[in-house]
């Protein structure tokens, strides 16, 4: 087998690790999300159950296997989130009663590390693996501007510490967000809370922004980040009662 063509196997064979995002998807369905054969796809998916990627159920369908949450841990712990950022997520959903998430930048996307949902019947659809442009949302927008995109807009939220967006990745949701940073003020994630268009815009900058900048110090402080940096005095500034009618 050539180089060319081992690539070419590996490429399908994360195609079809893709595709899996519903639970116990059978061979008929793979091979329509993949547009691979089905031949192609029993001959990779041994492969995949080998190593623990896929498993094959007792009805013959496929869905992910245990060593894909493993990954997904490991990556959380490289991170140094996994036991810092759900429980400051809890509170904020706690607060607001809306859902809060925690985002990573990822070669050119904003993953979900961490989420929390609001405990209402009617909220947003966001899951923790999730991965979503970078350029619609305001967790995307804060990952760009503390990854040192320029533009005024990017001026505009390294000022604020915050970025709002209402209805941009879906028209039906909106989102606010701000950044978390750790040691030596490197930037480590986007903090942020959304849900239906309709409640954010009801609640307003002026009750987000406030109780979301709370858990960001705290999150801040604790991962070793410098609180009386320059480029943090919106936060002092918004401690303030009088800051707080003007945001």
């Amino acid at each position: 087998m050539s180089d060319d063509d081992g690539v070419a196997a590996v490429d399908r064979a994360l195609t079809i690790l893709d595709a899996l995002t519903d639970d116990k998807l059978t061979l008929a369905e793979i091979s329509k999300r993949t547009d691979l054969y089905k031949s192609t796809i029993l001959r990779l998916m041994k492969s995949l159950e080998n190593f623990g990627y896929v498993q094959r159920t007792e009805e013959g369908t496929y869905r992910l296997g245990s060593k894909v949450f493993q990954l997904g841990s490991v990556y959380q712990h490289r991170f140094n989130t996994a036991d810092l950022v759900p429980p400051v997520l809890r509170k904020l959903a706690e607060e607001l009663k809306e859902g809060a998430s925690f985002y990573i930048g990822d070669n050119g996307w904003r993953v979900c590390l961490h989420r929390v949902d609001a405990a209402r019947a009617v909220q947003d659809s966001v899951h923790e693996g999730d991965r979503l442009p970078l350029n619609v949302g305001a967790a995307g927008h804060v990952i760009r501007a503390f990854n040192g995109a320029r533009g005024e807009k990017f001026e505009d939220i390294r000022r604020k510490l915050y970025a709002a967006s209402y209805g941009e990745r879906d028209a039906e949701t909106a989102a606010i967000a701000c950044p978390v940073f750790g040691v030596y003020q490197k930037f480590i994630g986007a903090l942020s809370v959304s849900g239906p268009r309709y409640r954010i815009e009801s609640l307003g900058v002026e009750r987000v922004v406030p109780t979301l900048f709370k858990h960001a110090i705290a999150l801040t402080k604790t991962l070793g980040g410098n609180l009386n940096a320059p480029e943090l005095m919106a936060w002092a500034e918004a401690a303030t009662p009088a800051r707080r009618a003007k945001v």
